[in-house]
């Protein structure tokens, strides 16, 4: 079915471009174009940083709304654009950055223990989020106090055993 269609200059081993915080990092999904349209696909598993268990959208947030505010002990997530615009704020305990997703081949990957923050939602947005956990109650902390002691923790426990 792909047959005639023309692949993005993205080469795998260029898929993923670091942001500086944790691990987090834009994965650039291949796409393909012809004069019908755009195709982006992402094969299972290779096309991912991991195998999605769950996926959900968010759409018609008011573009003064925040969401996220919250980190996962554990899931990780690979959050798209689907459709119009907003922004995601990354932190890791030290470092934070801004980034806007506005196009639909290139993802956010936000691995455990980053705390994030969406907003500046465009009018048409659709987040589409893949997680590699099913939901759990337990993985998420709500609380940015609690965050930083549970980044604190990790990086003294970190230190003694290096």
């Amino acid at each position: 079915m792909l047959a005639g269609l023309v692949a993005s200059e993205v080469d795998r081993a260029e898929r993923a471009h670091a942001l500086g915080v944790g691990s987090a990092a834009l994965w650039h999904l291949p796409r393909f174009r012809d004069d019908r349209g755009s195709l982006v696909v992402a094969e299972l598993p290779d096309d991912l940083p991991f195998t999605p268990k769950r996926i959900f959208t968010v759409y018609d947030v008011p573009g003064e709304d925040v969401r996220g505010e919250h980190a996962h002990r554990e899931c990780q997530q690979l959050l798209l654009a689907v459709h119009g615009a907003l922004s995601v704020q990354l932190e890791d305990g030290t470092t934070s950055r801004e980034v806007r997703l506005d196009v639909p081949t290139v993802a956010l990957y936000v691995p455990p223990m980053i705390w994030g923050v969406q907003y500046r939602f465009t009018a048409d947005a659709v987040l589409l989020v893949l997680a590699s956990h099913a939901y759990s109650a337990e993985d998420y902390i709500r609380d940015r106090d609690e965050f930083a002691r549970a980044v604190a923790s990790d990086a003294a426990a970190e230190h003694e055993s290096g």
